[in-house]
């Protein structure tokens, strides 16, 4: 039964995985009918879940949290297979005043169904939220009147707000262009909700009394250990590195040889131009903001040289003839160099020839768009998108700084048909005129002219306009590069500590303190100016990864000092990715469905267990190099893995709540969710330890921590950057 058990609890990990790279090239909606829809993978894991029982049972299993534990998991699938025999979804497309008493279910195999409501239905009316003086929608809501017999009353849906009617669930799902008509999804799963949601609940309880239960493994684990890992002599007992060989070199990306001397507005006058707030990223923020992510994307750093990022801009708008032959576009991609001849960094002139001023990469742009997707192509498209940045900024279309009737306009903007011809005429006008100014030396009025078009701002987009709080946090965080300075002192203070020296020791305790202050300072500012919890992209993940490992290692480094560096260098490994990864650190409005207070808690709980999980790895690998580690790394990664696996199922099982609240399905069999399910079943195997034996001896067991992180990065990374899906951050 035994080994039945665990060959099939293999099968669906690697059926669940296979599916994944499969869903990849045949689309989603193949794997959602040949795979997770199919019957044999329904009966694999009923067989899965019976065996698992009968194996429990006759392991005669005393413990009430372990049965409690394994009893939710079987409820949960329960639920779920309820919900795949009995439930069913659809929609309602509503047209204002006109009454519906249909709805239309969307079968697997792409046909349709018609199903009598027991209500008629209509549209009152539809609307849209949009964040202040911009398009970027903050929500979708339907009104609307529901009439049962003689009875009406009117009900209201949104993103992440459900209409309950009997047993029918109301959604907002989409909604007309001309704002007259809406779709509601609707999903009728009675019984197959309830038996999941009591899996769920009893799942959270019996892994919180499984952490407390005085006669638990968890708790036994935590006194096992009499030793004071914290005094000194322990401390040095496990550095037995040489000071001489701790070397550390960090390669910074390079500037060019030479920098010309371009023209360009003083730094003073540059800061007070990115003072003017302007449209970017569907909200109003400093132009200095801007500023910053024009220059990252066309340089790569927020600065270039000896020029910041707002003497960049204004070289471009005001100087750009002198600009245009200053190299400060980075060319990532070595295939694209050697195709055209060009160095790593290059200027705008570089990009057209001398003699007939063809465009270099023109040909290549038409090949792509005439289907051509290969990665040099895709890499010339992205280098294509850093001139059309230029000139967009150049022609007058970036810079949305005037405010008129809740909108905000550059420039070159079309303007609406009601607007004053004197209005329009300064809409058009004064950035080129305030470049004059600039241009002839008349700073005075140059400096008056802002003057006047901030208080313009001030006082047609009072509405928009961010707080005062705000505006400081945003110029504190942009003065600032806390990733970039803490990936570098991370990482060098993580090898520094290893040295067995008391007053380095000390300072590495001190500069973790420091660490995790000054990346808390970077995540509540980060907080502040966009007015959600940071979890809502890749780069704000990691930062919260590296924030949560800190956190960690400062608490626990007394007892194992080994976390001490264990924490330093994770941290800094989560920031550097953060730095040079293909994340953007720009900062925007969530999406309405994001807006829900379980994304920060599913996001939160999942990344603790991620981090308590890498740290796992690190005493994987630290137990199998210094093998007279290995047993205490042994202690420390169990006490880390249960509750990082308590954490990963309350994670998953709270992101599929939010799911069931905003979508009307709490499991879609998202890339991502099937590669956490992965996660969680991987790392549940080494807390088995009478049904695995050998992973009671520490080798064995931090041979196959080391293996099983490999699906921590697949879940995070691979599927981000290779599979992608809904989750997807890339």
């Amino acid at each position: 039964m035994k080994r039945f058990t665990f060959i099939l609890y293999a099968i669906v990990i690697l059926v669940m995985a296979m599916a994944t790279f499969v869903e990849k090239y045949q689309g989603t909606g193949y794997v959602q009918q040949s795979i997770y829809g199919a019957w044999w993978f329904t009966l694999l894991w009923m067989l899965m879940a019976i065996c698992a029982a009968c194996y429990i049972v006759r392991r005669k299993v005393k413990r009430f949290s372990t049965w409690a534990l394994h009893a939710s998991f079987l409820i949960i699938l329960s639920g779920a297979l309820l919900t795949h025999l009995t439930a069913w979804q659809g929609y309602i497309h509503l047209r204002k005043g006109e009454p519906v008493s249909v709805c239309v279910e969307e079968n697997a195999d792409g046909t349709h169904a018609m199903h009598d409501l027991p209500f008629t239905i209509q549209l009152d009316t539809f609307s849209i939220r949009y964040y202040n003086g911009t398009q970027a929608a903050a929500d979708y809501t339907s009104h609307f009147t529901i009439t049962d017999g003689k009875e009406s009353r009117k009900g209201m849906v949104s993103m992440n707000h459900i209409f309950t009617a009997g047993q029918l669930r109301l959604y907002q799902n989409s909604y007309d262009e001309d704002m007259q008509g809406t779709t509601l999804s609707v999903n009728c799963d009675p019984w197959g909700i309830p038996v999941t949601y009591l899996g769920y609940a009893l799942l959270f309880i019996s892994w919180l009394w499984l952490l407390i239960d005085p006669k638990g493994r968890f708790r036994k684990l935590l006194r096992r250990d009499g030793r004071d890992y914290s005094s000194y002599s322990d401390y040095n007992s496990y550095r037995n590195y040489n000071k001489s060989s701790v070397i550390i070199a960090l390669l910074l990306l390079s500037f060019p040889t030479q920098l010309s001397a371009a023209t360009t507005l003083t730094a003073d006058q540059a800061d007070q131009l990115g003072r003017l707030h302007v449209l970017y990223g569907d909200r109003i923020c400093p132009l200095q903001t801007l500023a910053m992510d024009f220059t990252r994307k066309l340089y790569g750093k927020a600065h270039y040289g000896e020029y910041t990022a707002e003497q960049v801009l204004a070289g471009f708008l005001y100087y750009s003839e002198q600009w245009n032959k200053e190299p400060v576009i980075r060319i990532k991609s070595k295939a694209i160099r050697q195709q055209f001849g060009l160095t790593e960094y290059v200027s705008v002139s570089q990009l057209f020839k001398t003699d007939t001023h063809q465009y270099l990469l023109g040909p290549t742009v038409q090949e792509y768009l005439m289907g051509h997707g290969d990665k040099l192509h895709q890499d010339v498209i992205a280098l294509d998108d850093k001139l059309m940045l230029i000139m967009q900024l150049t022609h007058g279309g970036l810079l949305k700084v005037f405010p008129y009737k809740s909108n905000w306009y550059a420039p070159a903007d079309p303007l609406p048909a009601d607007i004053e011809a004197e209005r329009s005429q300064y809409f058009s006008e004064a950035l080129s005129l305030l470049g004059n100014y600039y241009r002839k030396g008349d700073n005075a009025t140059a400096r008056e002219m802002l003057d006047k078009l901030l208080a313009y701002q001030q006082r047609y987009g009072a509405a928009d306009l961010p707080s005062a709080m705000q505006l400081w946090a945003e110029r504190l965080y942009n003065a600032v590069p806390f990733a970039t300075i803490l990936f570098m002192l991370c990482l060098t203070m993580g090898f520094v500590s290893w040295v067995n020296i008391r007053w380095i020791r000390v300072i590495s305790v001190l500069f973790l303190g420091l660490s995790l202050g000054a990346l808390t300072l970077c995540l509540v500012l980060r907080w502040l100016i966009s007015g959600t919890i940071p979890m809502a992209n890749g780069y704000e993940t990691m930062l919260t990864m590296a924030w949560i490992i800190l956190l960690t290692a400062l608490l626990t480094y007394r007892r194992y000092p080994v976390v001490l560096s264990f924490g330093l260098l994770l941290a800094g490994f989560f920031l550097l990715v953060s730095h040079l990864g293909q994340m953007d650190p720009q900062i925007s409005h969530v999406m309405p469905v994001l807006s829900s207070p379980l994304l920060s808690i599913h996001v939160s709980t999942i990344m603790m267990a991620f981090a308590l999980l890498s740290i796992t790895a690190a005493c994987a690998l630290y137990g199998l190099t210094v093998p007279k580690k290995a047993a205490e790394m042994h202690l420390l990664s169990l006490l880390l893995l249960y509750p990082a696996l308590a954490l990963l199922s309350a994670g998953i099982f709270i992101g599929a709540i939010w799911a069931n609240q905003s979508w009307g399905r709490y499991w879609g069999w998202d890339p991502k969710e099937v590669w956490a399910l992965i996660t969680l079943m991987v790392y549940a195997i080494p807390v088995h330890s009478s049904s695995f034996p050998g992973l009671r001896r520490p080798r064995p067991y931090h041979l196959y921590l080391l293996l099983a992180f490999l699906t921590i990065l697949m879940t995070y990374f691979g599927v981000n950057y290779l599979l992608g899906g809904m989750h997807s951050y890339a």
